[in-house]
C-alpha cells in the first residue's frame, strides 16, 4: 500500500510544481535509458536559453515576477483566460496558485521558444498543480 502524506493547502500554494515521479524499473536501471533520450547537456542548454529569455524580457527569472509584472508579462489569449478560469473554479485554486500557474506557463513558453503563452503551455502548467486540491 502506498502512503501519501497530506499537506495543507496554504503550504502547497507556495510550491510551484507538484508531480509524482514514477519508480524506475529494474530493467531500466540495469540496462540504462533508451537511445534517443535527451541528454543532461541538451536539457541544461534549453533551460539556460529559457532563463536568458526571461532575463532579457524582465531582468529577472519568471519565478521572481511580482503580481504587477505577471499581469504585464504573462498575457493570455481569450481561450487561455477561459481555461484558467475553469481550472480556478473547478479545483478551487487560490490567487497565489493563479499567479504561480501564470509564471510557470511563461517559463514553459520560454522553453518552447514562444513569445506568447499558448493554451498548451497553460495546460501543462495547470497539470503541474496536481497535488493542489487533489486535481
Amino acid at each position: 500500500m502506498r502512503y501519501r502524506a497530506r499537506v495543507s493547502g496554504p503550504l502547497l500554494d507556495r510550491i510551484d510544481m507538484h508531480l509524482d515521479v514514477p519508480r524506475i524499473s529494474h530493467e531500466v536501471l540495469r540496462k540504462g535509458s533508451p537511445q534517443g533520450e535527451e541528454t543532461s547537456a541538451s536539457i541544461r542548454s534549453r533551460v539556460v536559453g529559457a532563463r536568458n529569455r526571461a532575463l532579457a524580457r524582465s531582468g529577472k527569472a519568471n519565478a521572481a515576477l511580482t503580481a504587477k509584472e505577471v499581469k504585464q508579462l504573462c498575457l493570455l489569449t481569450e481561450p487561455g483566460h477561459k481555461l484558467l478560469e475553469q481550472a480556478m473554479e473547478r479545483f478551487g485554486l487560490s490567487h497565489r496558485a493563479y499567479h504561480r500557474i501564470l509564471k510557470l506557463a511563461r517559463t514553459i513558453a520560454d522553453l518552447a521558444h514562444s513569445d506568447s503563452i499558448e493554451v498548451p503551455h497553460l495546460s501543462e502548467a495547470i497539470g503541474y498543480r496536481k497535488l493542489d486540491r487533489s486535481l
